[in-house]
Parts: C-alpha cells; structure tokens; sequence
C-alpha cells in the first residue's frame, strides 16, 4: 500500500499527483494512463477540503457545493447537470444517471436511511464498528448501464471522542474527481462528527486503483512546477440532524437558512445560475460577496470562464 498524506486538499492532491505522474502505464478503455495500485490517501484536516492549486488547477466550486447538496439531500434528478453538463454523457434516456450516490446513500432499496442508520448506530454504540454506508449495488451495477459508482461506501469509527471516517473506491481518476469526492465526503464525515458530539478526526480516502489521463500529464506538469496556494479551512456546518433535510431544500433554491456555514454555499449556488443565465457581472459580485474559500474558489472558475 502506498501512503500519502497531507493536512489539507491541496496539499494532499499535490503530493499524490507527484507519485501518480510517475505510475505504471495502463491503458484501460484503450485510454493511455498512469496508475498507481491500493493508495491510501490521508487528510488530517477535512474541513480543508476545497483545492485552491491555482493557477495550474482551479475547480468549480459551484458544482462541488451543487453535487454535495444534490448527494446529501438523497437526489437523482437532472438539476445536477445545470452546474456540470458533462455529466449528461453517463445518463441513461431517461436523463437520469443510474450511478447516483443520493437515492443509495438515503433510501437504500427504497426505504433505509443510511446517514441515519449510521447515525443510530454510533449513538448506541460509540465503539462499534458497523457505522457503514454502502453504495455499490452488484444487483444494479453489474447491468451495464453508462453510471456504475466508483465509490464502493464509507465507514466511521468514533475513538476517543474524535469521529474518523474511511471511503473506499474502486476506481479514482485524482485530476477530474478526486477533489470534488473528497469535497463531498468529507462534508459528510463533518455532520457526522456534529451530530455525534464529537471532535472530527481525520479522513481516510482507500483507492484501489488512483489513476491520471495522459492527456492530463501537461496540465498536472504546471501544478508540481508551480506555486500552490494552500487553503484556508471552511465555516463549520455542523447543524441539528432534526430539520437537515429542510436545510438542504432552502440550500438548493439559494435561500439563507441562518447559517453562516450553509449560507455560503447557498450564496455559491444562487451565483452560478446568474452565471448560467448570462448576468454575468451579478454572479461575480455574488461571488465576491461570499466570504472566505468558496466566494474565492467561485471567482476564480469565473477566470477560468472567461478565458476559454
């Protein structure tokens, strides 16, 4: 097993992207790439969770909140595709990708809760080790359909009043979603913490195979030739389990919920769809307008926007 760490993404993301340029050449799918076997990738401060390794990678911020909104509050639906329409190319006909963490993660088989089930779990035995969420389906995912998980599902353990957390994937392509996984589940291993009055402890991310496009060793040259610029951590969103699934709706629509954590997110979200709607100086007051990581995150995919 291969070990890296780091205290924040960028950090992290950096530090594997030195080993994975270096990986064994493969070419699954016929599609020249660099890999490296059983990696495991250890971030010790998870609410450092949003890349910032401009000016070689810059991220949309707006699709990191989007899709960790859209996977929490339990979604499939298209709305997704309005901050990542490259996503449409792994739907089936009907629009909808088959693959979705959000139905799994909260009505797994129709009907169980995982958070919750958890959640329950922890609260009634702080040292099991049975808090695990699933979300490959060998029932679904064997069927051939374009969206099959990478992620196989998450693990939390609570030791010592601080709560850990563990995913395990299948398959991670670390330029194009590595940051925004880890973006997403780490908000998760954050409300869990919250949830069970703990410390929140460090994050571990297990990928079987960690892999980067050689058509993306160019741009990955100009992030290890350059200068990151190491994030600052996120505003907590630690908020009551009670009424999160209403939080989560007000989120989406871009409408302040009270918290300062939350808000930020729901101000990123209301900005990219000025964005997508052509009023591009109010997105970009919109974004300037936020405060800390995610308001700077947001206007520098804007640059990003605008030099294409």
């Amino acid at each position: 097993m291969t070990t890296i760490s780091g205290g924040t993404i960028t950090e992290l993301f950096t530090n594997a992207l030195a080993l994975t340029v270096e990986g064994d050449k493969v070419s699954p799918r016929g599609i020249a790439t660099r890999e490296l076997l059983d990696v495991r990738l250890l971030l010790t401060d998870p609410r450092a969770r949003l890349l910032d390794a401009r000016p070689g990678r810059v991220i949309n911020a707006a699709f990191a909140v989007a899709e960790t909104v859209w996977i929490l509050s339990g979604a499939d639906g298209p709305w997704i595709y309005d901050f990542n329409g490259q996503l449409r190319q792994y739907a089936e006909n009907d629009g909808i990708l088959r693959g979705a963490y959000g139905p799994r993660l909260r009505s797994w088989d129709g009907n169980i809760d995982q958070i919750a089930q958890a959640l329950a779990t922890l609260r009634g035995d702080p040292d099991s080790r049975r808090a695990v969420i699933q979300l490959y389906d060998p029932a679904r995912d064997a069927g051939g359909h374009r969206d099959v998980p990478c992620t196989l599902g998450y693990r939390f353990h609570l030791r010592q009043g601080r709560l850990h957390m563990a995913t395990t994937m299948r398959s991670n392509d670390l330029w194009t979603g590595l940051p925004y996984d880890i973006f997403a589940a780490t908000t998760l291993h954050e409300l869990m913490a919250g949830w069970l009055e703990a410390e929140l402890g460090d994050y571990h991310h297990h990928v079987d195979s960690l892999h980067l496009y050689d058509s993306d060793l160019d741009k990955a040259a100009t992030v290890l030739g350059g200068v990151c610029t190491d994030e600052r951590r996120l505003p907590s969103l630690q908020t009551p389990w009670e009424g999160f699934d209403a939080l989560l709706d007000d989120v989406r629509s871009g409408r302040p919920v009270g918290h300062p954590g939350w808000d930020a997110m729901s101000s990123v979200l209301d900005s990219y769809r000025r964005w997508k709607r052509g009023e591009r100086e109010a997105a970009v007051a919109a974004a300037e307008s936020v405060d800390g990581p995610l308001g700077e995150g947001l206007c520098a995919w804007y640059s990003v926007l605008k030099g294409r």
